[in-house]
């Protein structure tokens, strides 16, 4: 159920440098066939690593603990453990921590609560490789990426919860802004993008936080989500300007 796995030998100066640079993941899912699966998929890569994988996400959380994975890919449905308090667990220790959950489980209230959790990426078991690929790649990037449906219940939330969602009271550059904060650049990186001291564009980002009674960051991209300044799928940037 649980293993972790021993470094590659390596060759050369290359190899250990490319080695280094790995992004480390952790792979938390009960059913055997899925778990090697997606182990399978992520050693085809490169750019990755799976150090460790487990089907209990008591000894899941542990490893992450231990071991500090640039990616962890969870379910919700685990023994001993389920998937939504790994994740609260993981977040509260690591908030930079990038983890995707893949789950059978997809309910309005189930999409909430791993949202205000921190989630950064949701995929659907019934996705096909193709999806499951994209996701991971994004996400071990820092990206968001949401299955159409949990998209849809995200919107359905943000519509329910009474918030305001309109896009008037934003100006051409908040909204700018608010595309690259969801698409997970940083202030200093804000700046360079698009030619303003850091300190405004720390500015900008308090004021956008205000102007939309939000908290957060995870809180900014489901609102840039839902109202379509950024795509959840990663085919593509939506336009800044809601278009």
């Amino acid at each position: 159920m649980t293993q972790l796995l021993s470094a590659p030998k390596l060759s050369s100066t290359r190899d250990s440098y490319l080695y280094i640079n790995m992004k480390k993941v952790i792979v938390i899912e009960d059913q055997t066939i899925l778990r090697d699966l997606i182990c399978q998929l992520v050693e085809g890569y490169t750019s990755m690593e799976v150090i460790a994988h487990s089907g209990d996400g008591a000894e899941g959380y542990e490893m992450c603990i231990e071991h500090v994975p640039d990616l962890v890919i969870l379910d919700i449905m685990l023994p001993n453990l389920n998937g939504s308090e790994v994740l609260r667990r993981l977040k509260a220790k690591n908030p930079k921590i990038n983890i995707l959950i893949f789950s059978a489980a997809s309910s309005n209230s189930m999409v909430n609560r791993l949202l205000k959790s921190g989630v950064t990426g949701y995929i659907e078991k019934d996705a096909g490789l193709d999806e499951l690929e994209k996701a991971i790649n994004l996400v071990a990037e820092g990206r968001s990426y949401f299955s159409p449906r949990v998209v849809d219940a995200m919107r359905e939330l943000m519509v329910s919860g009474g918030q305001d969602d309109s896009l008037e009271s934003l100006t051409a550059r908040e909204r700018e802004i608010i595309q690259l904060i969801a698409e997970s650049f940083s202030n200093k990186e804000i700046a360079a993008k698009l030619g303003m001291s850091v300190r405004t564009a720390d500015t900008h980002r308090t004021n956008i936080m205000k102007k939309l009674n939000l908290h957060d960051v995870a809180a900014l991209t489901r609102w840039a989500i839902a109202n379509k300044l950024v795509d959840p799928t990663g085919d593509g940037e939506m336009s800044a300007f809601g278009v």
